[in-house]
C-alpha cells in the first residue's frame, strides 16, 4: 500500500470511493505540530476540485491508469469511436464524448487522442495540444486594419470558433493551441 510520501502531481488516487487526479500537493511541517500533506485533487467523475489534509505516513490508494494513444475514427451516438493503431491491434474503443469536454470542437477524423483507462473503462481523454485546421469562414480584412494587432472571428472546418489575426483568410490552414484556444501561426503546405 502506498503512503502520502508517494504523492505526485498527475497521479490518480481513490479518495472516499471516488477516482481523483492530484493537481497540487504541499508537505507542511508547522512548528511543534505533526507534518501533513495538503492535497488539491480533481474528481474525474464530476470535475469538482476537492481538498484534503492527509497525515504524514497515512496510507493512500494509488490507482494505475493505462495510457493509450488512439486515432479518432468517427462519432456514434454519444461516443467517439477510436482505434488502437499504436498497439497494432486496430481494436476499436467507444470513448464517451463528455471525457473530452469543450476541447472536442477541435477534433477531426484521423487525429490522435490520448485516453487513460482504469481496467477497460476510459476515465480521461485529451485532444492533441496543437492541431492544424482549415479556416472555412473569416471576414476579409479592411485596408489599414492590418497595422494593429486586431483579431477577428473565424470558423474552422470542425465548426470551432476562434479569434485570428486580420491577415488570416478563408481557405488557409492554421495551427491552434487547444490548451489555450489560441491561434499560433499559418501553416505552409
Amino acid at each position: 500500500m502506498a503512503t502520502t510520501s508517494d504523492l505526485r502531481n498527475g497521479i490518480a488516487i481513490r479518495f472516499e470511493g471516488e477516482l481523483c487526479i492530484v493537481e497540487e500537493y504541499q508537505h507542511r511541517t508547522p512548528g511543534n505540530l505533526r507534518a501533513f500533506y495538503q492535497v488539491k485533487m480533481r474528481s474525474i467523475r464530476t470535475g469538482r476540485i476537492l481538498e484534503h489534509r492527509f497525515r504524514a505516513g497515512e496510507t493512500i490508494d494509488i490507482v494505475d491508469l493505462e495510457t493509450k494513444k488512439l486515432q479518432y475514427s468517427y462519432k456514434e451516438g454519444d461516443s467517439l469511436v477510436c482505434m488502437d493503431i499504436e498497439g497494432g491491434t486496430y481494436e476499436q474503443y467507444y470513448i464517451p464524448e463528455k471525457l473530452f469536454g469543450d476541447k472536442i470542437k477541435y477534433l477531426k477524423e484521423g487525429f490522435d487522442v490520448t485516453v487513460e483507462f482504469e481496467g477497460d473503462t476510459p476515465v480521461t481523454a485529451q485532444v492533441p495540444n496543437f492541431v492544424e485546421l482549415l479556416v472555412t469562414y473569416a471576414e476579409p480584412a479592411v485596408k489599414g486594419d492590418t497595422v494593429n494587432n486586431i483579431m477577428k472571428p473565424a470558423i474552422l472546418e470542425t465548426g470551432a470558433k476562434i479569434s485570428v489575426p486580420m491577415f488570416v483568410n478563408e481557405g488557409e490552414k492554421i495551427k491552434i493551441d487547444t490548451r489555450t484556444d489560441t491561434y499560433l501561426e499559418r501553416v505552409k503546405e
